[in-house]
């Protein structure tokens, strides 16, 4: 018999902030299905998740990159079922021991967390593929992790500049097998809402079917 929470229509404006972990034992327990955003500071991810959730606060945007320095997890109204909000790097200025040990836990939670269904990497259009951006994608790679990569801030270019741009992005990444999703996004004029809501919903409700 399926229960309600399965049953529910999987809605991210139900988004709520659950917890935030700086280690991966602080983190919920590892079971369900979680989907998780990942980004160079500086690149757009609060705003996409803002914009993803209906929700322009939940996950925090500040005019100091690299501030959110934890694991933020948020729930949403199937039982089980998480976004989660990585750290940014690369752009904040903080020691390079704390940068150190945010790479650390980072890592710890990309590699030994089993409920991990998919990455998504948010990158500026106009600055892709940045070294952080290319280790993430080999990482998802290496792993066989679905990835979806939101390219952001596409209203800041005009139409054929940005379709230029994404084609190209396309070009230097067609012979990775783990990406499964290309998408021009802003979170300003709401393009790719859809297609990356629909991406997100495949990833989780696949794993409902399979529990």
């Amino acid at each position: 018999m399926t229960s309600d929470a399965t049953a529910k229509s999987l809605s991210f404006n139900s988004a709520r902030f659950l917890i935030s972990a700086s280690r991966l034992e602080e983190c919920p327990p590892d079971h369900g299905a979680e989907v998780a955003f990942a980004g160079r500071s500086n690149a757009g991810k609060s705003s996409a998740i803002n914009t993803i959730t209906t929700n322009g606060k939940l996950a925090r945007t500040s005019k100091t990159p690299g501030r959110t320095r934890l694991i933020n997890f948020f729930s949403l109204n199937r039982e089980n079922c998480r976004l989660v909000d990585l750290p940014g790097y690369g752009y904040a200025k903080v020691s390079r021991d704390m940068k150190d040990d945010w790479q650390k836990h980072l890592g710890h939670y990309l590699n030994d967390r089993r409920c991990l269904r998919g990455l998504v990497l948010v990158m500026d259009i106009r600055h892709p593929l940045t070294d952080f951006d290319q280790m993430m994608v080999e990482w998802c790679e290496h792993n066989n992790l679905p990835l979806m990569i939101l390219c952001t801030r596409a209203d800041k270019l005009k139409f054929g500049q940005a379709k230029t741009a994404m084609m190209g992005i396309a070009r230097k990444l067609e012979d990775v097998q783990c990406l499964q999703h290309l998408v021009m996004f802003s979170a300003t004029a709401k393009t790719g809402l859809d297609e990356t809501k629909d991406a997100l919903t495949a990833w989780l409700e696949e794993e409902q079917a399979i529990q």
